[in-house]
């Protein structure tokens, strides 16, 4: 998925009136005044309430009560070193333990930002983290991504090697993509993988995608045998032409058997996969092809 720079300087003011003729004139939450070119802001974390910090620690406490036994271990090891317990972290001191890491670093954002300028990002190993927090009332569900869940979700699993240069990769794949015109097939992979994606371990299978590390239901119920929902070996081809469900738990979760797996799946150039797939109709999202297998009958 390698590909070369390109410009990533959207305006703000194209990019919100894009949206706005998405969404049939819904409006992002984010404050963007004062993002810059790249949509980088200051997190400003002394503005932050003791409401905001309580709410947040209430929603550390319910995933890590849900987690154990369902997230893999390297998620788990790698928040309890971030000691994001106890409210809100702050970005910069996170971000600093990162880069130590595995040399990422994270950015604050003020909501979604343009897929070009979030490719960028990534394959500049830095991560975009938005930095409001959802209202008490959206406790259960939210519908922009907030801080926690792309920090508690997302950042956790960038300390860990492999994943942490597979998102990089993607990064440049997504760059590539969007000259090819492959993006509606990337983002396929994005959501599998990154956001609901599950791995097999010696313990069981276990969960790395931020979407279900950040939710309440979805935890329980993606590793829960007998639901409607489909558990198979993730293939490339096949998860870049599948649909998902962005208002429903999944029906399908494509699992790996290691980071490795996926980081050398997906290495290769994809324009071959984006050419053909274009040819035909994207599998429906609860599909079983012939030859597969449910993993977790």
């Amino acid at each position: 998925m390698d590909t070369t720079t390109l410009d990533t300087t959207v305006s703000n003011a194209d990019f919100l009136a894009t949206v706005a003729t998405k969404s049939d004139g819904a409006a992002l939450r984010g404050d963007y005044t004062h993002a810059d070119e790249h949509y980088v802001v200051q997190q400003n974390w002394a503005a932050y309430t003791e409401e905001e910090h309580e709410l947040w620690r209430k929603l550390y406490q319910r995933q890590m009560s849900l987690l154990p036994g369902r997230a893999c271990d390297e998620f788990i090891e790698a928040l309890l070193q971030m000691n994001a317990a106890n409210g809100i972290p702050e970005f910069e001191k996170t971000s600093k333990e990162l880069y130590a890491a595995t040399g990422w670093t994270i950015v604050a954002v003020p909501g979604l930002i343009p897929e070009l300028t979030f490719f960028e990002h990534l394959a500049n190993r830095r991560f975009p983290v938005t930095v409001w927090l959802r209202k008490p009332e959206e406790f259960n569900y939210i519908v922009e991504p907030d801080v926690f869940h792309d920090f508690f979700g997302h950042v956790p699993m960038l300390f860990n090697p492999v994943f942490a240069d597979y998102m990089q990769l993607y990064g440049k794949g997504g760059l590539k993509a969007m000259k090819l015109g492959g993006l509606d097939q990337l983002a396929r992979l994005y959501w599998y993988t990154v956001e609901f994606g599950l791995i097999n371990t010696k313990e069981g299978m276990r969960i790395y995608g931020a979407g279900i590390l950040s939710s309440g239901g979805e935890v329980e119920f993606c590793l829960t045998p007998g639901t409607a929902s489909r558990h198979i070996h993730l293939d490339i081809e096949r998860c870049l032409n599948t649909l998902y469900k962005i208002d429903s738990y999944q029906e399908t979760y494509f699992v790996i058997n290691s980071f490795q797996e996926l980081f050398d799946g997906t290495a290769p150039d994809f324009k071959p996969y984006y050419d053909k797939l274009k040819l035909g109709e994207a599998f429906p999202a609860n599909s079983l092809l012939p030859g597969e297998v449910e993993l977790l009958p």
